[in-house]
């Protein structure tokens, strides 16, 4: 019986250049995509001596060109969407361009691998797709708007995604990590455009300070934030191995959970201050 096939995105750096590496290790099939060999030389490096093969892809290409890259690799065990970024910036002030560009790396990108990849899992009955969101889909926060629609997005396709391929026995797996201390924050995107008048001394311009002095500083670690995804994936014993095909979403992070249980508190507070008025709409 052969290895695991393994398609990670986004793997010149963090997550997926590690987990690339744990996968390899363990003695997988790994095909890990960045978007400039040249520009990746370290990551391509680590990754092909590990045993594993690189792929150039830009998810802001064609779908067209996803399906035929992705689509080359034969059959895939495991689909990990990882490669995206942040626009950083209060939504007034983000760009046409860099909502875009937003939206088609963090959503449409993962929508094209999926749609590519999906025909031969379906066929085979089996398969894995993990889609790398953020807590920022749960719990936004001032200055990133685009970027938690993009995930929120993403997340909500997944949902849906994993109904519709229990059938199947494809699973779907949504991680949602807090701060780790990758180089995410360093390679956010910056406002190209000025902040309007009006909101100096404002959230939306302290919380984009923050996030730019929080580089470096992340409690997460990389390493034991992707030994955690890989044993949710692969169900190899560890904290997160039992979960393996019984949970739709993992939060990894003990920021991500404090944020998470604080917003899930807060929407029950509104679902019941709002009861009244909700259950008044029926004929």
């Amino acid at each position: 019986m052969s290895s695991p096939q393994w398609f990670i995105t986004g793997a010149s750096h963090g997550f997926g250049l590690l987990l690339s590496l744990k996968a390899l290790k363990a003695g997988h099939r790994v095909v890990a995509s960045v978007r400039n060999k040249t520009k990746s030389a370290d990551a391509v490096n680590q990754i092909e001596a590990a045993g594993g093969q690189i792929l150039e892809l830009d998810l802001n290409e064609s779908k067209e060109s996803i399906t035929k890259k992705v689509q080359a690799i034969g059959p895939i065990d495991y689909l990990v969407n990882n490669a995206g970024f942040f626009v950083l910036g209060a939504v007034e002030q983000v760009t046409e361009q860099e909502a875009h560009i937003q939206l088609q790396t963090n959503f449409f990108g993962p929508l094209f691998t999926i749609q590519a990849a999906l025909p031969l899992m379906r066929q085979r009955r089996s398969g894995t797709i993990v889609n790398l969101s953020s807590i920022a889909a749960q719990d936004p926060t001032p200055a990133s708007g685009l970027y938690a629609s993009s995930k929120g997005a993403l997340e909500a396709l997944s949902s849906s995604l994993a109904i519709e391929l229990a059938p199947f026995n494809i699973s779907v797996l949504i991680i949602e990590p807090g701060a780790f201390r990758t180089n995410f924050l360093a390679a956010l995107t910056p406002p190209s455009a000025p902040l309007p008048d009006g909101y100096e001394g404002t959230i939306a311009q302290t919380a984009t300070r923050a996030y730019i002095e929080k580089d470096g500083k992340q409690v997460g670690d990389p390493q034991k934030g992707v030994d955690r995804i890989y044993e949710a994936i692969t169900g190899e014993s560890g904290p997160a191995g039992h979960l393996k095909g019984k949970v739709l979403r993992l939060v990894i992070g003990r920021d991500a959970l404090e944020r998470i249980r604080k917003t899930n508190g807060k929407f029950m507070q509104d679902l019941a201050a709002g009861e009244e008025a909700t259950l008044s709409t029926d004929y």
